[in-house]
C-alpha cells in the first residue's frame, strides 16, 4: 500500500481514499502503452515499455514532490453510491464533519449525464475537500432510494446537508450553464 501511495504521489496523483482519485497538476495519466520494435539483427523481436514514473533523486526531487502535493487538484473523481446504506454512510460522515455533499443523479444511457460528469469532476476539484461529490446511477440502485431523493429528471444535481436535500439543479440544458447553476447553489449554501 505504501508503494502504491508513493508511486501515485510521484506520478502527480494524491489519493484521498482507495475509492476516490484526486489528480494534481492536469489531466489523469494516460494509460500505459506497449510498443513493439522491429526485429533486431539477431532475429529476435523486442518490446519497449515506458518507464514506470519519473525517477528523482536528491533534495531538489523532494522539493518537487512536496510542491506537487501542495497544489490543488485539477479534478476529483465522483465517488459512486450503489445503495441506501452507502448513501446513509456518506450523509452521516458529512454530518459528522459538518460538510454538505453534492449528488449527481444520472443514468448510464443518458448522454447529457455522461457529458456533464467530467465537468462536475473539475468543479469538485474547486471545492475539494470542503464539499464531497458523489454520483448515483439510477438504474443501479433501488427505486426506493431514487424516490427518497425525489429525482424525476436526469441529470439532477442535489446539495444535501444534515440528511436533508437543500437544493437541486436539473441539468437538461448546456453543461456550462448547469455548472454555473451548481456553483451558485453551493455558494448560497456556504
Amino acid at each position: 500500500m505504501a508503494t502504491a501511495a508513493y508511486a501515485a504521489t510521484v506520478a502527480g496523483e494524491a489519493t484521498a481514499s482507495p475509492s476516490r482519485r484526486v489528480v494534481v497538476g492536469g489531466r489523469p495519466p494516460p494509460p500505459r502503452r506497449v510498443s513493439f520494435l522491429p526485429k533486431s539483427p539477431s532475429g529476435r523481436a523486442s518490446i519497449s515499455l515506458p518507464p514506470t514514473g519519473p525517477r528523482r533523486a536528491g533534495p531538489a526531487a523532494a522539493a518537487a514532490v512536496r510542491m506537487e502535493e501542495e497544489e490543488e487538484p485539477s479534478w476529483v473523481e465522483l465517488e459512486p453510491i450503489g445503495g441506501e446504506q452507502q448513501m446513509d454512510r456518506a450523509l452521516s460522515e458529512a454530518q459528522q464533519l459538518g460538510l454538505p455533499i453534492v449528488l449527481l443523479w444520472m443514468a448510464s444511457w443518458c448522454r447529457k449525464c455522461i457529458y456533464l460528469k467530467p465537468k462536475l469532476e473539475k468543479l469538485a476539484a474547486e471545492y475539494y475537500p470542503r464539499i464531497r461529490f458523489y454520483c448515483v446511477d439510477v438504474n443501479a440502485v433501488p427505486q426506493k432510494l431514487v424516490n427518497r431523493a425525489g429525482v424525476t429528471k436526469m441529470p439532477s444535481i442535489q446539495l444535501w446537508s444534515d440528511f436533508q436535500k437543500q437544493a437541486e439543479v436539473i441539468g437538461g440544458h448546456k453543461s456550462w450553464l448547469v455548472i454555473d447553476d451548481v456553483r451558485r447553489m453551493i455558494d448560497q449554501e456556504e
